[in-house]
């Protein structure tokens, strides 16, 4: 099959390509290489990705709407895996116009390129964010989400409306996932695990906001990628059913996506799983939760990373910071029952596997 996955120089996209090229799929990336951290990461991503012969990068920004548009209606997509984003809750608190350029007009550039190329099937990625100020766990795609406490949630709640409208209007099949807090080898400098694994072993303090009273739905980057395979031969039917909030009858799903680890969600701020088939005149619409499904506390993770370092963390314990959720936890019932997809890399396997990257990438 020939896929299209923007962002294919970030910490999903990359372990994504990687997979898909692999298993002998033909793959276009799409990245802009922008400074939100460090490209050199990027570009070392890019580097194991441009050895295989099916995969075609492009530096491309998904705001450049002529040139995505033009991409995806030549190229004849048969999946479009859409992962590029402004990320980063705490940054959207200063940054709030880069949000809206990436996440909503970028969006856009993207659901018009599908509706034009008539792509038979877009998935992308949301976030546990938008489940915002809800205090009844586990989260459900069901929840209205409607109290986002962050822009960053805010766009992500947005594009589910946005992808809901397209495919009531042009019957195009989308689907959403809600990615929990993801990590794992090669990840982003800006998450937590990666700052903490760089202060602790430069013998530095670590922040530990709200004392440490936290709990994240922490998934492995490989069981992530794992679920986003599982949906993407789906193609949902038309559901009349609408007594649920998530409920449609156009083609689109929200789910959340879960840790293989376990058969619960990983961590929803938002995810959404729509899946349509281009051949029904209907539409579908569904959300699901893509995550592990089952909360650690963020000091039961600092532990499982001094374990793997063989060292003891300076913790710095501050109060909670704004934008920030005391727990996630999602409820993925709707995407296992559909998939059979289970988390299988448990918080001490992933933290280990993302600490012996560190050591070889950067040498210490």
């Amino acid at each position: 099959m020939k896929y299209l996955i923007t962002g294919c120089a970030g910490f999903i996209g990359f372990t994504l390509c990687q997979r898909l090229l692999q298993h002998g799929h033909d793959v276009v990336g799409l990245n802009n290489l922008n400074h939100y951290y460090d490209p050199v990461l990027k570009k070392a991503r890019l580097e194991r990705l441009t050895i295989y012969s099916q995969f075609q990068f492009l530096r491309l920004d998904i705001i450049e709407r002529e040139k995505v548009i033009e991409v995806i209606t030549l190229c004849k997509f048969d999946r479009v895996i859409h992962l590029a984003a402004q990320a980063g809750v705490r940054y959207s608190l200063k940054a709030h116009f880069a949000y809206a350029d990436s996440n909503l007009t970028g969006f856009l550039s993207i659901l018009e390129g599908c509706y034009y190329g008539q792509i038979p099937h877009l998935i992308y990625a949301s976030s546990s964010s938008v489940y915002g100020t809800n205090n009844q766990f586990p989260c459900s795609t069901n929840m209205s989400g409607d109290h986002p406490i962050s822009l960053y949630a805010a766009t992500k709640r947005a594009n589910k409306l946005m992808a809901h409208a397209y495919s009531h209007l042009y019957n195009l099949p989308t689907t959403g996932l809600r990615f929990f807090t993801v990590y794992g080898p090669c990840g982003r400098p800006d998450m937590a695990l990666f700052k903490f694994t760089k202060a602790i072993l430069e013998m530095k303090p670590i922040d530990v906001y709200n004392n440490g009273d936290l709990s994240r739905d922490f998934t492995f980057v490989e069981d992530i990628v794992e679920g986003i395979l599982s949906i993407t031969d789906i193609i949902p039917t038309k559901k009349s059913d609408k007594s649920l909030t998530a409920s449609s009858d156009a083609p689109y799903r929200i789910y959340n996506i879960y840790n293989i680890y376990n058969i619960y969600n990983i961590y929803n701020i938002y995810n959404i799983y729509n899946i349509y088939n281009i051949y029904n005149i209907y539409n579908i619409y569904n959300i699901y939760n893509i995550c592990n499904g089952q909360p650690i506390k963020l000091l039961d993770f600092i532990s499982a990373l001094e374990q793997a370092l063989g060292q003891k963390a300076i913790k710095n314990m501050l109060p909670m910071q704004a934008g920030d959720v005391h727990t996630t936890w999602a409820d993925t019932k709707d995407l296992f029952s559909l998939t059979g997809y289970r988390p299988q890399i448990s918080i001490k396997e992933g933290v280990k596997a993302f600490v012996d990257w560190y050591r070889t990438y950067y040498h210490v």
